[in-house]
């Protein structure tokens, strides 16, 4: 009975499940992590469009805007899409002394973010 068997042996097996364990440990905390910061750059991004269209509406009116002021779904607004955060956050526009904020409790968890 000289039979050639083909295929892995178990330790083979196992010696790759352990590569692929040590690497999926090292590159899903790396995923994560870029992905909070990506959510959290796009939130920045739409708070200085916030901040721009709250801006050129205290150019041409006097009383302080809200974002329906700012957002209009037929595009008369100053934003042409309404602004929504990426981690599930609630924006605030803001007043004259303050920056917009969001804050919220999305997939990131508790934040804050803030115009720099």
């Amino acid at each position: 009975m000289n039979r050639m068997m083909k295929g892995f042996t178990l330790v083979e097996i196992m010696i790759v499940v352990a590569i692929i364990a040590i690497l999926a440990a090292v590159a899903i905390p790396n995923f994560v992590r870029y992905r909070k910061t990506s959510m959290r750059n796009a939130c920045i991004s739409n708070l200085k469009q916030i901040q721009t269209a709250r801006e050129q509406w205290k150019m041409n009116n006097t009383t302080e805007p809200t974002m329906a002021d700012l957002y209009k779904a037929d595009g008369t607004g100053y934003l042409k899409t309404e602004p929504k955060c990426p981690a599930g956050g609630t924006y605030s526009i803001g007043t004259d002394t303050t920056n917009p904020t969001c804050e919220g409790s999305g997939e990131t968890g508790e934040y804050e973010h803030k115009l720099p």
